[in-house]
């Protein structure tokens, strides 16, 4: 016999050799029905693996992410079970489980090719598998055995993948007629996949370098109850009529163009507008709270990166060094602002007095991301961050850092995403090679963000691995009006790069010290942030932040005159404001106004000519009644103290 311990703590006997679905099924058999992975003693497995000793045992169902993952990879194994029956010959890349749904990297072939109009037959050929209840068994192999078959098959992509596995390592798994390299876990069989939609078709360079063949990506979501499939599908509605890029167009915010490059976002008048005034938002709250403003070049001397260690990290992933008319002399397109922000600490000297200093710059970078990755204005090539660095001394840490914590929270309510997560993003310890530092200044740096998010009562989980390569950080992950999640705020504590610029400043006892500099980003990059933005908000921006916060539209030619009397007035009194004086009827124009979804319009006819006052019509809302333009504009400033308070 063995001991089960569940999650509750209690602990039952059990056979040796025992599967978690058989304990499900003593336990409840309509729990047997629900569960779809369990996790052993901390590994998640498929549920039919024998356990051959103690064990924890956690069984999981669809709410779980680790039942998700196992329902939707084996969602992906019968995708391509039922693209071999219909394209003999096919061969397979890779086809994870991602966070809704899955996909399948494959090669149809020389000459043929898989289209979105193909995705039809592939669905119903995939339900016809679902529908045989066909049990996924799972096989531990040699390399050399898993060599042969995917050779004798044919299938390349496999057989690379194989010769950089450890023997011992390898396991197949198969359905039906179809086997696939895989660790699993997967469901016991395609029975619980009962609502299957394949979504597009896409394409992706193999293993994600430019340089190999193009495979095709589909792309495909399953559910095991038609409802949650048919609300997914909404929701997939809902946010492509929120597409950035789709409104971008439409508001004429921005633009790209083939002749200025891939992933180079070009800000046109409105969208300037609107970027601008988040940029003063900030600056107005950062001077308020004791930053100075600073400002650096956009090249750098590929000295100045390998110093901080940028270079030897993320050299590959940016724009390559150019050279100068002057030999051995290089630089490059700044990839991030902190080795600058480091050089403009060390210009002048520092007292432990002066600290915390804070610097803050609206910094455009730029890194190399492969034409596939690039997406409107969440992946770019060129971005501004509203980057930040903060140099303190040790003992100040964990109060500054909680200060910035209450910085991004104001933030994010001010542009209404006040519902986040924070997750805290540690060094693996199993790959401790990764990152550079001391041990004891890693261990330092965690315990301050950790104890930081607890004061601050942050709802977080706790991520290994996913630090900084010079230090951990607490990211931000916001959720938006429709319930997608982003990642937005970072906030990291960097012991390291201070090292590395050698910074000081003098302490009380009159000897150099070294201090501790948190990087952070509240925006992040604002083409990202105003892309959440633009969906968050469908293109309604609030008053604060709308480019335009009026549009006077005369009724006809005749009160043009006092409409521009009215256009000069309140731009003059900092309310930017448009004028439609085009020669069309008034509901056309209000309609064509409505739609660029500037928040309020001005009427301009006789009444209002004669008596100096304006129609007012919300956005949404409709009239609002007659206003003088002085009450008008003082209007205007209360409803954006409002939303702003600073």
């Amino acid at each position: 016999m063995i001991n089960i311990t569940f999650p509750d703590g209690s602990v039952k006997q059990y056979n040796n050799g025992i599967n978690s679905i058989e304990i499900a099924e003593q336990i409840s058999p309509r729990l047997a029905k629900e569960v779809y992975a369990a996790t052993v003693n901390g590994e998640v497995i498929d549920l039919t693996r024998p356990i051959n000793s103690d064990a924890t045992l956690k069984l999981h169902k669809w709410e779980d992410k680790e039942g998700m993952h196992a329902f939707w990879h084996s969602s992906a194994h019968l995708l391509a079970e039922a693209l071999e029956s219909l394209y003999p010959g096919i061969k397979f890349g890779i086809g994870p489980a991602i966070e809704n749904g899955f996909y399948y990297d494959v090669d149809p072939g020389e000459g043929k090719a898989i289209t979105d109009n193909d995705l039809a037959v592939i669905e119903n050929r995939m339900k016809e598998l679902a529908a045989k209840n066909l049990a996924f068994t799972r096989k531990e192999v040699s390399r050399q055995e898993a060599l042969e078959l995917f050779s004798k098959k044919g299938d390349q992509y496999k057989v690379e993948l194989i010769g950089e596995l450890e023997d011992g390592t390898i396991s197949l798994y198969t359905q039906g007629s179809f086997t696939d390299l895989c660790r699993g876990p997967h469901l016991s069989s395609t029975e619980p996949i009962k609502a299957i939609k394949l979504l597009n078709v896409a394409g992706a360079y193999w293993r994600g370098n430019e340089k190999n063949r193009m495979l095709t990506r589909i792309y495909g979501i399953t559910y095991p109850k038609q409802k949650l499939l048919d609300d997914y599908l909404l929701f997939l509605e809902e946010a492509r009529k929120r597409d950035h890029r789709r409104i971008g167009k439409e508001l004429e915010l921005f633009t790209f163009s083939p002749k200025v490059g891939m992933g180079l976002p070009l800000w046109m008048p409105r969208g300037a507008e609107l970027r601008q005034n988040l940029i003063n938002f900030m600056t107005k709250v950062l001077r308020r709270r004791g930053y100075a403003i600073v400002a650096t070049p956009h090249i750098g001397d590929v000295n100045l990166y390998k110093t901080s260690g940028h270079y030897e990290k993320y050299g590959k992933d940016s724009f390559q060094p150019m050279s100068t008319p002057q030999e051995g002399e290089q630089f490059m397109l700044k990839p991030m602002n902190c080795p600058h922000h480091c050089e403009i600490f060390n210009a002048t000297p520092h007292s432990y007095k002066d600290l915390p200093y804070r610097m803050a710059e609206f910094g455009t970078v730029y890194r190399y991301e492969q034409s596939g990755e690039l997406h409107g204005l969440t992946r770019v090539r060129s971005f501004t961050q509203d980057d930040a660095h903060h140099f303190c001394r040790p003992d100040q840490l964990k109060e500054e850092f909680k200060s910035i914590i209450d910085l991004v929270q104001f933030i994010f309510k001010a542009v209404n995403l006040s519902e986040f997560t924070a997750q805290i993003s540690l060094r693996d310890p199993e790959n401790r090679e990764k990152y550079i530092g001391s041990d004891e200044n890693w261990e330092k740096a965690e315990k301050a963000i950790i104890e930081a998010a607890e004061e601050k009562k942050l709802e977080t989980t706790v991520v290994l691995g996913e630090a900084a390569f010079y230090g951990p950080k607490l990211d931000f992950m916001v959720k938006d009006a429709i319930g997608r999640k982003w990642q937005l705020g970072t906030i990291q504590v960097d012991y390291n790069l201070p090292e590395r610029f050698d910074l000081t400043y003098n302490g009380s006892d009159n000897q150099k010290h070294r201090p501790v500099m948190i990087h952070r980003a509240i925006f992040g990059s604002m083409e990202r942030f105003i892309a959440v933005l633009i969906e968050n908000t469908a293109g309604k921006f609030p008053l604060w932040l709308a480019p335009e916060k009026a549009v006077v539209l005369p009724i006809s030619e005749k009160f043009n005159d006092y409409a521009v009397k009215v256009l000069d007035f309140l731009n003059n009194s900092d309310i930017c404001t448009l004028i439609d004086n085009r020669s069309e009827k008034i509901g056309k124009k209000i309609r064509d106004n409505e739609l660029k979804r500037i928040p309020y319009l001005l009427i301009i006819g006789e009444k209002e000519v004669e008596n100096g006052t304006i129609a007012v019509r919300k956005q949404g809302e409709g009239d609002k009644g007659s206003m003088k333009l002085e009450e008008f504009a003082e209007f205007i400033v209360k409803e954006i103290n409002k939303e702003v308070a600073y």
